[in-house]
Parts: structure tokens; C-alpha cells; sequence
């Protein structure tokens, strides 16, 4: 099968089976969907939808998380320093003590 298809070619049945079994074994084989993406001249979408119907497992994103997952992956002396308690304010006379 040539790799590169015709651009809004529709790719169906035995072409479409055998397109996804070859998109598969690149991607477990480490290539990431926009490089399957550039290399078959489909897009993004496509090759991820192909993936998803041949029931690959799709990886992660990779790069930095937002929220607490990445304040978790952060080593120990990067994270900011426990903040030391406050002396308590002075209260007005008359009012109790909390």
C-alpha cells in the first residue's frame, strides 16, 4: 500500500483494515499520530479515529501537566517551602480569644 493516500480519499473495507492494521503496529512501535498523520497525508483526527477503531491502546499526552498531577512530579526540593505559622494578631480588649 503506498503510503501516502490521496487527500479526502474515502478509505473503506479491506483498504481501510489494512491501513489501520499498518497505523497500528507503527504507533506500539513508538511513532506518535501527527508523525502517522504527516506520513499518510491524513490528518490528525483520522489517524486517531483509525487507531481507536482498531482498538490500539493510545498513549498519554506527553509534556508538562497542569494541577496537582504535576505539583506530584516535582522533586521534593523544587516544591515550595511549608510556610511558617503567623504570630497571632493582637485582639481588642473586651473580645474573647478564639
Amino acid at each position: 500500500m503506498a503510503d501516502t493516500l490521496k487527500k479526502g480519499s474515502r478509505v473503506t473495507g479491506g483498504e481501510r483494515d489494512r491501513l489501520a492494521a499498518e497505523l497500528r503496529r507503527k504507533y506500539d512501535s513508538g511513532a506518535s499520530i501527527r508523525t502517522l498523520a504527516d506520513s499518510t497525508g491524513r490528518s490528525y483526527g483520522f489517524v486517531h479515529r483509525i487507531l481507536t477503531e482498531s482498538g490500539a491502546t493510545l498513549r498519554g499526552r506527553g509534556g508538562a501537566t497542569r494541577g496537582r498531577a504535576r505539583q506530584q512530579q516535582q522533586p521534593q526540593a523544587q516544591q515550595p517551602q511549608a510556610q511558617q505559622p503567623q504570630a497571632q494578631q493582637p485582639q481588642p480588649a473586651g473580645q474573647p480569644q478564639p
